[in-house]
Parts: C-alpha cells; sequence; structure tokens
C-alpha cells in the first residue's frame, strides 16, 4: 500500500539514523480477468442448464413453490384466513371508489383487486403486503385517461353528464370503452417497463428514492387527489382539469361552478364524513386491542346503497350513482397497440412510481419481521400484475400501505391471505357487484378522501423534518409541491433531481478540517470541536471529508490552501514580487555604492510555519484523474515552496486509483509516502526533520 525511501518490504529499507521507518504492506499482484473471459464465463453460468438449475430457476422465478410446502397449518391457517376476509372486504368499497379515480366504471376495480392478489401471492417474495389498487397510481392512470379520451374526441357536457362523440379515433367503441383500453394498455407498458427492469437486475433503482422523496410525492399527489374528489362531494358535474397546474385549475372552476352544487350529495358527502372520520381514528387508536379494524367503509356503504335506491336520490335528485356493475368476467382483449407511442413516458413513471412503493413497503415489513425480499423478483411479480390483468381490463396496481397494515394487524403469515383475499372479491364480482347500483359517487369520493389522512397528515411532521435534517426537508418540500402544483410525474422527477444535486452539493460543500492529538493516543480530530488537542510543531495535518472528484478537485484545493494558510500560488507569486524589488533595489544601491545586504534584508521571504503537512484522507471514498491530478498539484507546488505532503488512511480504492494516475509507484521507489496510520505519518515527518537538522550540524 505505500512506497518510500525505497521498494519492496520493509526489510529492503536500511535505516539511516532515526529516521523512522513507516509500516509497510507488501501489495499482492492481482491478474485483472479479461473482459472476453468474464463474458464468457458469466454467459455460461447462466445459459447452463442442469435438473438442479431448472429446479432452482423454477423456484426462485414462482416463490409460492418454496413456502406452499412448508405451510405451518396450524399456526399460520387462522391468521391468514382472517386478515385475506378482513382486506377483501375492506377491498371492496375501496375498488369501487378508486375506480372514479382511475376514470373508470366501478367493475374494473374489482378485477384489479382480484387479479393482482393471486398473481402477487404466486410470484411476490413479502409475506405481508397487500397488491391492490394505490391512489397515487390511480391518478397517474386516471390523468393519462382523460388526455387520451380527450385527444380521442370524447367530450362530457357538464350540464347533461351525457356522453358526447366528437371525431372520434374509436367509433365503435364508447367512452366507457374507450376509457379502460386506455387504462389496460397504460398497464400493460407499465408492466412490460417493470418486467424488463427486473431482466436487467436493476432492482437496486429503489435505493435511489429516498423515504423523503417518495413521502413528499405521496403528499402532493394526495393533494390532487383530494382536489380531484371535491366535485363527486359537491356533486358538481365537473371535466377533471388538463396540463400543468391541474390542482389550481380545479379550485378555479370548482369555485366558479359553486352555486351548481347539489345539495343532495352535499348532504350525503357531509355525513359519510361525520361517520367515517371518527370511525377511521377510534379503529386507528384501538388497533392494538381490536383483533381486527371494524369495516365501517362497508357499513356505510351498505347503507347509502339503501337509502339512495329507497329514496330514489336520483330520480329525484340528479345524484350520480355508480350505475350498472355487471357479474362475471369479460372475455380477454388485447391492448391498443397504437396507443403505446402516445402513453409511453407516462408509463414508464408509473411503472417506477408502483415499483418503488412496492419495494420499499416490502422491505420494511421483511426488516420487521426478520426476513429477505428479493429486489428483482418483485419487480418481476408487480410487472406480471400488470401484464396479465391489463389483457382482462384491470389497470395499475402496486403494493398499498394501509391495507398492508391490516394484513400484519389481523395476523398475516404468508400469501395465502392474499388467495383468500381473492376468493372474497370473486364472490362480491358473481354475486354482489349489481347490489351497489343506486350508489352514489358522492359517497365512494368520501372513501378515498377519508382514506387520504394519512399522506397529509405529513405536513404535521414537516417543522420535526426541518429541525432534523434541513436537506431531507427541503427535498419533500420541493417534491410536494412540484407535484401538487404542476404536475404528478413531474414532481417525482423533480425530486430524484433535488436529492442527486443534494447529494452533489455535499461533496462541493465539504470542508478541510485542522486535527490535533489526543495526547498520546492514535486519535486525530478536528481542534475546532475538541479541546485538549496538540499538535507537532512543524507539522500540520489535515482531514478532508468527501471524494475528490472532477466537480469539487478545485473547491478541494481553494479550501485546503484556506485552512493551511498557505496557498502556493500567491506565495510564489509574492516572492516572485519580492525577488524583483529586491533586484531593482540591488541596482539603486550599487548605483549609490551603497551595502546591498542592509537593503535586501527586508525582502527576504519568509518561510511557511510547517514542514510537513499530512492529508488525513479516511473520509475520501474514492478518486477520479481529475481528483489525482488536483493531489499532483498540491504536492508539486507545496514541495517548490519546502513542504512535504503525506497522505495517510488511503482505503484501497484510493491507493490504486494514485498508482494508476502515476502519483506513486511502489515498484520505482517513489518518494511519495501514503501511511496507514496520521500517526506515523507524523513521526515520519518528524523524523524527517531530525535527520536534516544532524546533516546541517555535522556539515
Amino acid at each position: 500500500m505505500t512506497g518510500g525511501e525505497g521498494n519492496g518490504t520493509a526489510s529492503d529499507v536500511e535505516p539511516e539514523g532515526d529516521l523512522h521507518i513507516p509500516f509497510i504492506l507488501e501489495e499482492r499482484e492481482r491478474e485483472e480477468e479479461p473482459l472476453k473471459k468474464v463474458l464468457s464465463r458469466k454467459l455460461k453460468k447462466q445459459c447452463s442448464c442442469s435438473p438442479g438449475r431448472a429446479k432452482a430457476l423454477l423456484f426462485d422465478s414462482i416463490p409460492i413453490l418454496k413456502w406452499l410446502p412448508q405451510y405451518q397449518v396450524k399456526d399460520w391457517l387462522i391468521g391468514d384466513l382472517m386478515s385475506g376476509v378482513i382486506v377483501g372486504i375492506l377491498l371492496v368499497p375501496q375498488s369501487i371508489a378508486y375506480s372514479l379515480l382511475a376514470g373508470q366504471d366501478p367493475i374494473y376495480g374489482l378485477y384489479t383487486s382480484f387479479f393482482s392478489s393471486i398473481i402477487y401471492a404466486l410470484l411476490g417474495t413479502s409475506r405481508h403486503i397487500s397488491v391492490g389498487i394505490f391512489g397515487v397510481l390511480c391518478l397517474l392512470v386516471g390523468q393519462v385517461v382523460d388526455r387520451e379520451l380527450a385527444v380521442a374526441g370524447y367530450l362530457t357536457d357538464p350540464q347533461s353528464n351525457l356522453t358526447v362523440l366528437e371525431n372520434s379515433t374509436a367509433p365503435y367503441c364508447d367512452r366507457s370503452c374507450y376509457a379502460i383500453i386506455v387504462g389496460a394498455t397504460v398497464t400493460f407498458t407499465a408492466g412490460v417497463y417493470q418486467v424488463l427492469m427486473g431482466l436487467l437486475q436493476v432492482g437496486f433503482v429503489s435505493v435511489f428514492l429516498s423515504d423523503s422523496l417518495l413521502s413528499g410525492f405521496a403528499t402532493g399527489a394526495s393533494l390532487t387527489i383530494l382536489t380531484s374528489q371535491l366535485k363527486y362531494l359537491l356533486g358538481l358535474k365537473l371535466p377533471r382539469a388538463q396540463g400543468w397546474g391541474s390542482l389550481l385549475k380545479t379550485w378555479i372552476s370548482l369555485l366558479r361552478n359553486l352555486g351548481q352544487t347539489n345539495i343532495c350529495d352535499l348532504i350525503t358527502s357531509l355525513l359519510c364524513l361525520v361517520v367515517l372520520v371518527p370511525t377511521k381514528e377510534l379503529n386507528d387508536r384501538f388497533k392494538s386491542k381490536l383483533k381486527a379494524p371494524i369495516p365501517f367503509e362497508l357499513f356505510v356503504v351498505i347503507i347509502a346503497t339503501l337509502a339512495s335506491h329507497f329514496g330514489q336520490f336520483q330520480e329525484k335528485y340528479g345524484s350520480e350513482v355508480a350505475g350498472a356493475i355487471p357479474t362475471g368476467f369479460m372475455p380477454p382483449q388485447l391492448p391498443a397497440w397504437s396507443l403505446i407511442p402516445n402513453i409511453a413516458v407516462d408509463a414508464f413513471s408509473i411503472a417506477i412510481v408502483g415499483f418503488a412503493i412496492t419495494v420499499s413497503l416490502s422491505e420494511m415489513f421483511a426488516k420487521k419481521h426478520g426476513y429477505v425480499v428479493d429486489p428483482n423478483q418483485e419487480m418481476y411479480a408487480i410487472g406480471f400484475c400488470n401484464i396479465f390483468p391489463s389483457f382482462f381490463r384491470c389497470f395499475t396496481t402496486s403494493a398499498a400501505l394501509t391495507k398492508t397494515l391490516v394484513k400484519e394487524s389481523t395476523g398475516c403469515q404468508t400469501q395465502l391471505s392474499g388467495l383468500v383475499t381473492a376468493l372474497v372479491l370473486l364472490l362480491v364480482l358473481l354475486v354482489i357487484a349489481p347490489l351497489f347500483y343506486s350508489l352514489q359517487k358522492c359517497v365512494l369520493a368520501v372513501i378515498i378522501v377519508v382514506n387520504l389522512r394519512g399522506a397529509l397528515r405529513k405536513f404535521r411532521d414537516v417543522p420535526q423534518m426541518w429541525r432534523v435534517n434541513r436537506i431531507d426537508a427541503t427535498i419533500w418540500l420541493v417534491t410536494m409541491a412540484t407535484s401538487a402544483l404542476v404536475n404528478t410525474e413531474l414532481g417525482l422527477l423533480v425530486g430524484v433531481l433535488v436529492s442527486a444535486f443534494c447529494v452533489l452539493g455535499r461533496t462541493q460543500r465539504a470542508q478541510v478540517f485542522k486535527l490535533g492529538q489526543a495526547g498520546d493516543y492514535e486519535i486525530f480530530e478536528d481542534l475546532a470541536s475538541y479541546e485538549g488537542l496538540h499538535t507537532e510543531p512543524g507539522v500540520a495535518v489535515f482531514r478532508y471529508e468527501a471524494p475528490i472528484y472532477y466537480a469539487n478537485q478545485t473547491l478541494f484545493k481553494k479550501s485546503l490552501y484556506r485552512n493551511v494558510g498557505l496557498d502556493p500560488l500567491k506565495e510564489k507569486a509574492r516572492r516572485k514580487k519580492l525577488e524583483k524589488q529586491r533586484k531593482k533595489q540591488e541596482n539603486a544601491a550599487n548605483g549609490a555604492k551603497q551595502d546591498p545586504e542592509a537593503t535586501t534584508d527586508a525582502f527576504l521571504p519568509q518561510g511557511p510555519a510547517f514542514h510537513t503537512l499530512v492529508i488525513d484522507c479516511s473520509a475520501v471514498l474514492f478518486l477520479d484523474s481529475a481528483g489525482v491530478g488536483a493531489l499532483k498539484e498540491v504536492h508539486k507546488d507545496y514541495k517548490e515552496l519546502g513542504v512535504r505532503l503525506l497522505l495517510a488512511q488511503c482505503s484501497t480504492s484510493v491507493t490504486d486509483s494514485l498508482r494508476r494516475g502515476g502519483y506513486y509507484d511502489p515498484k520505482t521507489g517513489s518518494t511519495e509516502v501514503i501511511f496507514h496510520t496520521i500517526s506515523d505519518a507524523v513521526r515520519y515527518a518528524q523524523s524527517l526533520l531530525l535527520q536534516n537538522g544532524d546533516c546541517v550540524t555535522k556539515c
């Protein structure tokens, strides 16, 4: 790891006088495997076929084959059955409600929850998460659906609420039919993206989406969802706002049409809010004492449906209802291939959001319960949860926090609970669904709004977030504001860019700290932060707490020169100026026949206050070619002033970069020395001073 006043190992170096010989590790020669050989080996490994490998591949691709034979019936069955039934009951009103958010008829929300529950149970690696409809994804899908409906010529007359076909590109299909075609095509494309990312093994991308970014994105999207549901709460028949600033456009439209509020829908919405908000709070407060949350949403849906049916709210008051919900399943259909170019970019952002939410939730619950999930397999699972159901008129799915918490709290142990949930939904699809014909849409909107409480509560955490970490708070605020006020998809992109710039900014703001030693211990810390530290005469020790690379190499040099108190470039310029003045004074003195020595003493350059500069590189994670070049410049500039530069505590990767960049060469006996500890570097510097002093005395 080091070079010194010689090469090879420590035994090769003969001590001279009091010169301190640094401890030297002999580097092991590593042969780099040719790229062709590496690729050949990996391809052979991936393409090899044997019964054992085929079995392992099958079990890895379909995880249920691993855990189902080991299923502990006595310990797990009751918990899985209970959690599956409860989640299924909760999913019925939520699936119908979130269909509105995605711009679809209620039946398609039930289809989506049914198919996703089955597919994730087969392919997922998490034991606890519930995959199904998620509000943010429904919003993203709904925005794409409304945009494509407008492009195709399907316009809604807010006065009569009748669908008018105007220059439609799909005359064979009504508005509802075309909406689900768009939604299913978006879902199919997003699923293909997710499976491709799984094949490319890019599950690691989830680490780049921080908690503050995802939380800010979800909160901003929740504000948009809340705004989009207000028209249903008030019974207003308004088209969804399109483009940037849709939230502000919606509020303006709501205020302009406030006088057209449907009193029946408004009263129903207020009554449902009065019931659901406190009961939801009771469920949250007593969730540790309750074996299962009480399904108040289902009770409200049943009561509201009966009231609307017998009170004839649609006929008497013009209240908008769910309408006919067919039973059974429709035949599969292919996506609209011609739409894919139009929705490809939207589908990619939807794919990223769905995967990030699913992986973050699955890893959170896996860590809590002591097992491991595979991010790449999760990518496959959520991808196929979108691809296969898209042929059956479903829209995009991901994990959902609320239902996952319900599953966990009710004793879920495996994804068998997902299969039980699918059975409950199947019963609704085959028998019960038509009974919800008279259910008012304002009730469904209330269910959506009430379920946004968790995301909207994040505003209360902003002051604490700001006190803990201002950078994370800034990321949260920027992502939230952009998602809500500008554009939902743009909010995610802006959040990623802000996060990246914050990381980059931290390397730009890194500082150099002057270090002192704690007594006789090999502990060196910042002199400004701790008392009782001391420094060695003539030796300055500094630490740079960031990688040194092309973006901050100039800032590194400036920060180092400023903290050291000696800028080599300025010092050399000063010395040149003094030299010119000295020569000028000498010429003037010689012309006046004066003693030149008396006139030049004032112009003698003063030497630096230290002879050795030690840089602690323990916090330097990596160097690129620009970073190595910066260290070369620092070494050269200080050497011209008589100051020796020593590096200490370099990591293996940093040392390799220095060797490849030509900073030192252990084989040729380079004079640049790299030390394992700061103490070793300081002792070496002191021994050099003693040796030079002895040499001067002898001479």
